[in-house]
């Protein structure tokens, strides 16, 4: 009978001990944030899945409406008759082929007028616009650099050769100006051109002043996100006027001159041939413009962005769950340690699911209301909740009160950490270092060696 008694006793005092004991509590707290690491990442998944829904939209408006808009060329392609020789039957013959002269601008002057709005779908927003895109300029011949010569020139046959990237966008057919010819543009889908979705129109050089030939055309267009040319001039001087507010200048050359205001933005750029990957003028390569490397290093152009993008602060803001959460469990740990009122474990299950929640309340808000909003109204709803269901554990407001004004503090720092991005580090890291030095404050009045 006594030793029944002795093993009753050792079992309740070591259920007693299990729970009274720090190190234990302790223990399942950081076995819960690991647990926690599950839906966070889930969490994150499921904002991946909502930004690639967007980007889908983002292409179905393309589709129906229009893509983005590359604008290329002209260059004046002008055929030219050259002998060769080749052996048929061990004999030597000589014979004439045709070939093609590529000649860029030695002027090229773009004005644009980009006249920009929201398209809606659903709950996302993308950024499309209707555009004149003004084009002119004059082209120089120097046939001695190719060792050319004018009687080996077919001018009758000569084209202007240009391109945008999505035919779909153009709301009439351009009319080509060069002196007293109006030139008609067509596709040159059954030609071999230069550009992918080409257009070309066919130019008459017969007795023509090769040294000096203009031209002059304007494209009316439509298109979505981007605007983007091809620097393809000796000279090249392009000038954008929009009235989106957010633009962002993308490419390899940034505008020498640029104004950015709430009703819209000026940009210009001027460039020179020196730091263009093409030659001025080629013969016979009809593929050196649309190199893939030789064509992104000659693009530039403009992004009409959206003010915020609500995913990206959305997921870096999921990112510091983990953070946020690791804190909480310290601050109410403390809490229930220094008032020595115990919190139960599965308390701290509801609260740890409590900060997950939050993301999917700032992910869903978001979309609705934007983010500065959505994340006030998903901090203050958890508080909220967690400071109640804390002065409800406790029966003490003044607890309560005290971690509600904690929590506030973590979110309203990791708000701070998101909307500082440049100095995210250096901000995140002194928080960080004062927030430790007052655990370590707080802890030494805590009995750590109690059973």
């Amino acid at each position: 009978m006594k030793t029944i008694m002795d093993e009753l006793e050792k079992s309740q005092g070591f259920m007693t001990w299990l729970k009274e004991s720090v190190t234990v509590k302790l223990i399942f707290i950081g076995g819960l944030i690991l647990v926690l690491l599950i839906p966070s990442l889930m969490i994150q998944g499921l904002i991946n899945e909502r930004e690639t829904r967007r980007d889908e939209v983002d292409k179905d408006v393309s589709t129906t409406w229009s893509g983005s808009q590359l604008v290329q060329g002209p260059v004046l392609v002008i055929p030219y008759k050259r002998q060769v020789k080749e052996k048929v039957d061990n004999r030597e013959t000589i014979k004439e082929v045709v070939e093609n002269i590529y000649i860029l601008p030695d002027a090229l002057h773009y004005k644009a007028v980009i006249n920009a709005e929201k398209l809606h779908r659903g709950i996302f927003n993308t950024a499309v616009y209707n555009t004149q895109v003004k084009v002119w300029g004059d082209f120089r011949t120097e046939l001695s650099k190719l060792s050319i010569t004018p009687s080996q020139l077919l001018p009758a046959k000569a084209t202007l050769a240009f391109s945008i990237s999505d035919l779909k966008g153009l709301k009439a057919n351009p009319v080509i100006i060069s002196g007293t010819q109006q030139l008609q543009a067509e596709p040159s889908f059954n030609e071999k051109g230069l550009f992918a979705n080409g257009l070309m129109a066919r130019i008459n050089l017969t007795g023509a002043d090769t040294t000096a030939i203009p031209f002059n055309f304007t494209l009316d267009l439509k298109g979505s996100q981007e605007l983007s040319f091809l620097h393809t001039g000796k000279t090249t001087d392009v000038e954008v006027v929009g009235n989106w507010p957010t633009p962002s200048f993308i490419g390899r050359y940034l505008p020498d001159y640029r104004s950015v205001t709430d009703k819209g933005f000026t940009a210009r750029w001027r460039m020179l041939y020196f730091n263009r990957p093409f030659a001025q003028q080629w013969a016979a390569d009809d593929t050196l413009v649309s190199r893939m490397q030789t064509h992104d290093d000659a693009l530039f152009g403009v992004k009409l962005k959206l003010p915020v993008d609500d995913y990206q602060k959305t997921m870096r803001s999921s990112k510091y769950g983990i953070l946020i959460i690791l804190l909480t469990f310290i601050s109410l740990f403390l809490t229930e340690m220094i008032s020595k009122q115990r919190i139960h474990s599965f308390n701290y299950v509801l609260i740890g699911a409590a900060m997950v929640i939050y993301y999917t309340l700032l992910l869903s808000f978001s979309e609705q209301v934007g983010y500065n909003l959505a994340y006030l109204i998903a901090s203050v709803a958890t508080i909220a909740l967690v400071a109640v269901f804390i002065a409800s554990l406790l029966k003490n407001k003044k607890p309560a009160l005290l971690f509600a004004i904690i929590l506030a503090i973590f979110y309203a720092f990791i708000y701070v950490i998101i909307q500082l991005e440049d100095l995210a580090l250096l901000i995140g890291s002194i928080a960080l270092f004062v927030i430790v030095s007052i655990l370590m404050y707080f802890s030494r009045k805590i009995n750590w060696d109690r059973n």
